[in-house]
C-alpha cells in the first residue's frame, strides 16, 4: 500500500466501476476522498459508506457534466461541495475518471447529440474541472486521467475513441505546463475491464472467454486492477514520472490470440 495519509483527493465518476475502485483505494491509503457523481446519488452514498466502514474518510459531491447549457453552474456546485468538504484544506490529487460511451456512435450511427454529450463528459469536463481545481491544488500535487485502450486499437465506437484520444493529448500538454509547479500529470489507460460500461463481460461467458484469449495474463480486468495503478501515480513513488500513459491491460493483444 502507498501512504497518502493527510492527503486529499477528488475522483470524478466515483460512484461505480473504476472510479469507485480508485476512491476506495485512495481512501484505504489514507486520503480524504471527494466522491463525485452525476446522477447516481445512491451509488455515490454507497461508495462513501463503504469507505467509512473500512475506516477511511470520504464525502460525496455532485455535478452533472452532461447537462446542456449550464456547465458553469454544475462546476460551481461541484466546487462548492468540494471546498465545503475540504474545510480549508488544499487539494492534493485529482483523478479525472468520469466518462460515458454510446455504443451506437459509430461512423454510421453517430449523431450531433451523442457526439456533444460524450465530448462534454469525457473531454470538456476534465479540462474545466482541472482548470477550477488547480488554484486549490498544492505544488507537488497529482493529476491522473483515466483514458482507454481504444486510443491505440481500432473500435467501431469512433466518437468514444476520439474523446479518449483528446484526453491523452490533454494530459501530455498539461504535464508540460504544470511541471514548474511540481505537479505531475499522468494517464492510466485500462484495457477490457468489467464495469457497467462493459456489462457484456459478466452477461456473456463466451464473450468473456474470447476476451481472455486476447490477453496474455488470461483474464479481463477488474476495477481494482486500475485503481491500484492510479494509486501509484498519486503517490510519492511516482514523483519523477509525468506526461506518461500507462497501459493497464494484462497484456492485451501482445500477440496472436491464444486458443481457449
Amino acid at each position: 500500500m502507498t501512504d497518502l495519509t493527510g492527503r486529499t483527493a477528488l475522483v470524478t465518476g466515483a460512484s461505480r466501476g473504476i472510479g469507485r475502485a480508485v476512491a476506495r483505494r485512495l481512501a484505504a491509503d489514507g486520503a480524504l476522498v471527494a466522491v463525485h457523481y452525476g446522477t447516481g446519488r445512491a451509488a455515490a452514498e454507497e461508495t462513501v459508506a463503504a469507505i467509512l466502514a473500512a475506516g477511511g474518510q470520504a464525502f460525496a459531491v455532485r455535478a452533472d457534466f452532461g447537462v446542456a447549457g449550464d456547465a458553469e453552474g454544475e462546476l460551481d456546485a461541484l466546487f462548492a461541495g468540494l471546498e465545503q468538504g475540504l474545510a480549508g484544506r488544499s487539494l492534493d490529487i485529482l483523478v479525472n475518471n468520469a466518462a460515458v460511451i454510446d455504443y451506437s456512435a459509430t461512423i454510421d450511427g453517430a449523431t450531433p447529440e451523442s457526439y456533444d454529450r460524450m465530448f462534454a463528459i469525457n473531454v470538456r469536463a476534465p479540462l474545466f474541472v482541472t482548470q477550477r481545481a488547480l488554484p486549490l491544488m498544492r505544488d507537488g500535487g497529482r493529476v491522473v486521467n483515466v483514458s482507454s485502450g481504444v486510443t491505440w486499437f481500432a473500435t467501431p465506437e469512433i466518437v468514444y475513441a476520439m474523446t479518449k484520444g483528446a484526453l491523452n493529448a490533454f494530459g501530455r500538454s498539461l504535464a508540460h505546463t504544470l511541471g514548474e509547479r511540481g505537479i505531475t500529470v499522468n494517464t492510466v489507460s485500462p484495457g477490457i475491464t468489467e464495469t457497467d460500461m462493459n456489462g457484456w463481460l459478466s452477461e456473456d461467458p463466451e464473450a468473456a472467454r474470447h476476451v481472455a484469449g486476447l490477453i496474455s495474463l488470461g483474464r479481463h480486468g477488474q476495477p481494482a486492477d486500475v485503481g491500484d495503478a492510479v494509486a501509484f501515480f498519486a503517490s510519492d513513488d511516482a514523483r519523477w514520472i509525468t506526461g506518461q500513459t500507462l497501459e493497464v491491460n494484462g497484456g492485451l493483444l501482445l500477440g496472436p490470440p491464444r486458443p481457449r
